[in-house]
């Protein structure tokens, strides 16, 4: 038996059905599908009695699209067109890094303390751009949804990030980088112990602070020093929401599902996440396998396609043949790589469950779509 007979099949209902199942989270390299199969995950388990909020990170906003919904922004909204006849419902949203950064903030904190922060400029630049804040903010979003009694299921449409494995090094990085010695530092002398003790860390201080000013300039630090200041309050907040994620994402109301295309790096990225997962002791369910090319089962060879288009085409009057031919041909080429792509995945990790999503011939665009996708995902 071949690798692809033997790899274990994807039983995505028995996933989403599962009531003991309240978060999936779709990963993967960017570019292979997660926010349509998010969508379509999510649709699928509404209409089949779920209470569900899809999470994406979209910059494409083709999720507001095609649920039909206008726009979508950090507030959950309801949409409609769902089959609600087995007692489901579904909202989606879109994350807004920057204002879920400033909800953490205002909840975290003093009023007096929160309007400090969110009108530094150290802050705002930190909430908009530091790399790793999408992947963090996403994390933090998740925590919140999950806290709310008014869904049983949420669904997370991970960032597009360069490399599927910062969205699980993220919330650390950022942990870390908020907690560590140079913010801690730069907060200054009011955070030190006696009277002593400060005059020997305030000359130290001075010396650290004078080589940064020659480097980062005496405005931008100021600006550091205050946001760091007002902040701290909320030190060891970031690095234990963190370590509460973690833990979040472990437990066994958690799956994930690594969505590929059968492409080599894609698969490899889609590789290298099983394994992370694998070592972090995560709930993985399997991966979907997006944009399959199927050959026919019966019918002529490619190596018969070609010939007979080459055949006519040494010929008067058969060009629309012979072109027919050769589109056989690439559909045939095309299954055939799409399943040595497969097996070779499916070899080096043999017990992971797979659900193939054969390609549509058209780009996803409203609700219909959508189901047709779910339809694929159940096989």
């Amino acid at each position: 038996m071949t690798a692809r007979r033997r790899r274990p099949h994807l039983d995505v209902d028995h996933l989403i059905d599962d009531p003991r199942t309240h978060i999936v989270v779709c990963c993967g390299s960017g570019g292979v599908g997660k926010t349509t199969t998010a969508a379509a995950l999510g649709l699928r388990a509404a209409e089949r009695g779920r209470q569900v909020v899809v999470l994406t990170i979209d910059p494409a906003r083709r999720l507001a699209q095609s649920m039909g919904l206008n726009e979508l922004d950090n507030v959950p909204r309801k949409v409609t067109g769902v089959d609600v006849g087995a007692g489901g419902g579904l909202d989606a949203m879109m994350l807004d890094m920057k204002r879920t950064f400033d909800e953490v903030v205002e909840a975290h904190t003093t009023p007096d303390r929160a309007r400090q922060i969110l009108a530094n400029p150290f802050y705002q630049a930190l909430s908009s751009s530091f790399a790793g804040t999408q992947e963090y903010m996403a994390m933090e979003k998740l925590g919140q949804l999950r806290r709310r009694d008014q869904w049983d299921l949420v669904v997370v449409d991970t960032p597009p990030s360069r490399s599927a494995l910062d969205f699980l090094d993220a919330p650390e990085r950022l942990g870390s980088f908020l907690d560590g010695r140079l913010i801690r530092l730069l907060g200054g002398p009011a955070r030190t112990g006696g009277k002593a003790y400060r005059k020997v860390f305030q000359a130290g201080f001075n010396v650290v602070t004078g080589a940064l000013t020659k480097v980062l300039g005496g405005e931008l630090l100021r600006d550091v020093q205050t946001f760091v200041n007002a902040l701290d309050t909320m030190f060891g907040g970031f690095r234990e929401r963190a370590e509460q994620t973690y833990a979040l994402l472990q437990r066994p109301e958690t799956s994930f599902l690594v969505v590929a295309v059968p492409e080599q790096d894609a698969l490899r990225e889609a590789s290298y996440f099983v394994d992370r997962l694998s070592e972090e002791a995560m709930p993985l369910a399997g991966l979907v396998l997006n944009r399959l090319h199927v050959g026919d089962a019966g019918g002529i060879s490619e190596e018969q396609a070609v010939a007979g288009a080459e055949r006519l085409e040494a010929l008067d009057g058969h060009e629309l043949t012979a072109s027919l031919l050769r589109l056989h041909a690439d559909r045939l080429a095309a299954a055939a790589h799409d399943r040595r792509t497969a097996e070779r995945f499916s070899a080096a990790h043999p017990d992971v469950p797979v659900a193939p999503v054969q390609a549509l011939p058209t780009d996803v665009h409203d609700l219909e779509g959508l189901r047709e996708i779910g339809r694929l995902l159940a096989g």
